[in-house]
């Protein structure tokens, strides 16, 4: 029960911050790890609560409108296929020189969204351009959720946003169809396994849709005033985890 009180109020600020930008596992699973939890059991319950506060989340978004269908629908595809080749790749390689590149590439994340006026604004793009963007965004962000995984829903947010033209909001919505869609296969994973302890698993999965309704409602409510800043947190999480990893 002690365990409960530390962990159900960090799942719900978590599980705000993934439906908000995405990310809110650098949150979450350090909290599952920090209480004591064997890394598999981790990894299940935080897939658990995960897939219950995001699906909250995308029917706030789906209630109001702010997804993409076409471009979540191809990503959704594609993460599928990526995250298990990354996965594979994970077996093969160390996380290294990833890591490096994280370095250098989180930082310059922030600035962009920070220095680009148009960020987050709509700019609609060809269907051509769309369809073959989708595809490899997806490809590219599901490897990477395979092969590494933290952040992965704030960077498809992120490309959604800069790279397929999509509003802010558009791509939080969006973001989360395809991350739901992930946490549904790798939660029916860990349930195969039996890996989940559902005395926590279930009170976090509360809080987390706790916390899901309200980051999507301030979200759609407030809208990038929010949105950016809480992108930049986890940018900046993002890249204490790594520094922190590689030293």
């Amino acid at each position: 029960m002690s365990v409960l009180w530390i962990l159900c109020p960090i799942i719900a600020f978590g599980s705000a911050v993934d439906a908000i930008a995405g990310g809110g596992g650098l949150i979450t699973l350090t909290a599952y790890v920090a209480v004591g939890l064997p890394p598999t059991t981790a990894l299940g319950n935080n897939k658990f609560a995960s897939a219950s506060g995001t699906l909250i989340a995308t029917i706030q978004y789906l209630s109001q409108k702010q997804v993409n269908f076409l471009v979540g629908g191809i990503a959704i595809v594609t993460t599928f296929i990526g995250s298990t080749y990354g996965s594979y790749l994970a077996t093969l390689y160390a996380s290294t020189y990833l890591s490096f590149l994280l370095i250098i590439l989180v930082p310059s994340l922030a600035v962009f969204m920070l220095v680009n006026p148009n960020f987050g604004k709509a700019q609609p793009r060809g269907k051509s351009f769309t369809l073959v963007l989708s595809g490899i965004t997806g490809l590219v962000v599901g490897m990477y959720d395979g092969f590494f995984g933290p952040g992965t829903g704030m960077f498809l947010t992120l490309i959604f946003t800069a790279v397929l033209g999509l509003d802010l909001l558009k791509a939080c919505g969006t973001a989360r169809i395809v991350n739901l869609a992930s946490n549904i296969a790798a939660l029916s994973m860990f349930l195969y396994h039996g890996v989940i302890d559902f005395s926590i698993a279930i009170p976090c999965a509360v809080s987390a849709i706790i916390g899901g309704y309200i980051g999507s409602h301030l979200a759609l409510r407030i809208g990038q005033k929010v949105v950016k800043p809480v992108m930049l947190l986890v940018l900046s999480l993002l890249l204490i985890k790594v520094i922190v990893e590689w030293f």
